[in-house]
């Protein structure tokens, strides 16, 4: 007879889940057992660590905008999933997690490997329900896929060891306390009433220097979105999460916004009259417009969130799709197109600028090179993950992103070490494209080397096209250095911040993939053409200077002096520091100048 486990898997494959991510324990044997003789429907993608196996669900969640799943067993199992539950809490992903718990009966005797899943799980999981009988596991899948799709969230289901071993019961008995439930949901079309739309059209409408920002929440409104700023002569800025809400070739396209942002943008922000916030909750207020300067409009799925980063002249709680749909037709095109022309020039000089920067020499790669070098060979329908450290702000800055593409981070927890486990998982969901994952030299010794070994185990799968890792080898923990510099005055402290150097190119080669290691600015362009080309998966290694700084548009006047602070105070790097910073500013100095100069 099928045991409750086996009626838990088949009632997740009703919710189209294909594929759980994992790691086995004997808390969830059965559960085991079950994914054995369900012969692959759903089945289970081994991973090196269970906090890897959530980093994967949330990345299919974000790449296929479909329900994901992620298992571990009881006790420790449990424990490391949470990292990569909070990434798709934080980022609003649907994900389901299954976790084990020690038999009922031990429950309360401090048996080894008990735990409180309940508790622990309380602020990470909207949704956290023990499944004490056989005839309850039907509702509380039913319920926790519906609460992780309604509200973009986590929810989960603890299943003692003896209940998974029950025999199934699909259908509750006909008694008080029964609760039959169904497969099913829908996405609802969410709009505001006529009056807040009314009130929003003539906010932009009056609106003569309109800056758009646009996040996640907008990546299903494209074509919305375009017509918005073209109907308003605006121009758009784009947080990390939504990178590929538009492309990056538009004129218009500002680019990134905040610490890891362009001049453009910020620019753009200081100078308009009007803002409209599309899916998004960018938390970091000091790049906003300062308050007062503008008149607000803002679309967000959830009420909470609305007007709590600038306040709102219209609080449009909807769908970004939706909500646009219904708005436009309110709109009144731009006659004049000055601030659009004007946005333009400003999105051109920040492409030059950051050209010229990636071109400045370095010891012994400039890490924009090698960044500015890939963009130029992107290949169609790429998908490319990062994570945090200075190579996000390369990766936010230098790629030029085309229709098509996709490109994700762990955006609200900026937690390191999803850029590896999140270009495995894309390339599960999309076997036929490209993936291409930027990761730092301090995120893969973390946890990225050893998540190789997955794609090992699944090479079959995972070769049809590029599977790329960058790693960006400059022997530092580099973001976090140049915040000791910039937010706390601390020169670089190389006992936290040093890490070994590593032979990244070889351990490729150790699990049978293609090694490159590249060194030389002369032949970056060569690396990427060869790792391209490559068959199979492949780590491409770049030796980079860990003093070329992520300076972000504009330099606060505090942080400017607390890295002058830092440098005086005996940093081991001051000098290249400093020199590389003021190349980098002079390029933007340049540029303006340029744009003063009649004829230039």
């Amino acid at each position: 007879m099928p045991q409750t486990a086996d009626f838990i898997l088949e009632r997740l494959r009703a919710w189209g889940i294909g594929r759980i991510f994992g790691y086995p324990g004997d808390g969830i044997n059965s559960l085991l057992g079950a994914l054995n003789r369900a012969d692959g429907d759903p089945e289970l993608i081994q991973t090196r660590h269970e906090e890897m196996a959530a980093f994967m669900a949330t990345a299919q969640a974000k790449f296929t905008g479909t329900l994901s799943c992620c298992m571990a067993t009881s006790g420790g199992g449990t424990i490391h999933l949470l990292n990569g539950l909070y990434d798709a809490k934080l980022d609003h992903q649907p994900v389901v997690a299954i976790i084990g718990q020690q038999k009922r009966i031990a429950l309360g005797s401090a048996y080894q490997q008990e735990i409180d899943p309940n508790t622990l799980y309380k602020d990470v999981s909207e949704f956290v329900q023990t499944c004490m009988h056989p005839a309850q596991a039907r509702q509380l899948i039913d319920r926790a896929c519906k609460v992780a799709l309604t509200n973009n969230t986590v929810a989960t289901v603890i299943v003692p060891e003896d209940v998974a071993m029950e025999e199934a019961v699909p259908s509750p008995p006909r008694s008080h306390g029964a609760v039959y439930t169904s497969v099913g949901w829908t996405k609802p079309r969410m709009i505001p009433p006529e009056e807040e739309l009314d009130k929003a059209a003539e906010v932009l409408n009056e609106g003569e220097r309109v800056a758009i920002l646009v996040g996640q929440g907008a990546a299903r409104a494209t074509d919305q979105v375009a017509e918005v700023a073209e109907l308003l002569g605006a121009g758009v800025a784009k947080t990390s999460l939504g990178r590929e809400v538009l492309p990056d070739d538009l004129p218009y396209v500002t680019g990134p916004v905040g610490l890891l942002g362009s001049t453009s943008s910020h620019a753009m922000m200081m100078e308009a009259d009007t803002l409209f916030m599309i899916g998004t909750s960018f938390p970091y207020t000091e790049w906003l417009p300062v308050e007062g300067q503008c008149r607000g409009v803002e679309i967000d799925v959830d009420g909470r969130m609305i007007g709590v980063r600038y306040p709102m002249d219209a609080h449009l709680i909807g769908d970004s799709k939706d909500t646009l749909t219904e708005l436009i037709p309110l709109l009144r095109r731009k006659q004049d197109r000055s601030w659009r022309e004007r946005i333009e020039r400003e999105v051109s000089e920040w492409w030059q600028v950051l050209d010229d920067r990636a071109h400045d020499t370095a010891d012994p790669l400039n890490p924009e090179l090698v960044t500015q070098e890939l963009s130029k060979r992107l290949p169609d329908e790429s998908i490319i993950t990062t994570d945090a450290g200075s190579v996000a702000n390369w990766w936010s800055r230098h790629l030029k992103l085309r229709t098509g593409m996709k490109a994700s981070l762990s955006g609200n927890l900026a937690t390191m070490g999803p850029g590896t486990p999140y270009a495995i998982s894309a390339k599960f969901a999309y076997p036929d494209r490209p993936v291409i994952a930027l990761v730092g030299d301090g995120v893969f010794q973390m946890n990225g080397m050893l998540e190789l070994i997955t794609i090992k185990r699944y090479l079959d799968r995972l070769s049809r096209s590029s599977l790329i890792f960058c790693v960006f080898n400059n022997q530092d923990l580099n973001q976090v250095t140049w915040e000791q510099r910039a937010m706390a005055g601390e020169p670089k402290f190389p006992g936290s911040q040093d890490i070994p150097d590593v032979p990244y190119a070889e351990w490729a080669k150790l699990l049978g993939f293609t090694g490159i290691h590249c060194d030389d600015p002369g032949r970056i362009g060569q690396a990427w053409d060869e790792a391209l080309a490559a068959k199979g998966p492949v780590v491409l290694e770049v030796v980079v200077d860990a003093e070329v700084p992520p300076i972000p548009p504009h330099i606060k006047s505090t942080q400017a002096k607390k890295t002058a602070q830092a440098l005086r105070q005996g940093d081991p790097e001051a000098w290249g520091v400093a020199i590389k910073g003021a190349k980098q500013k002079m390029h933007e100095f340049t540029e303006s100048v340029k744009k003063k100069t009649p004829g230039s």
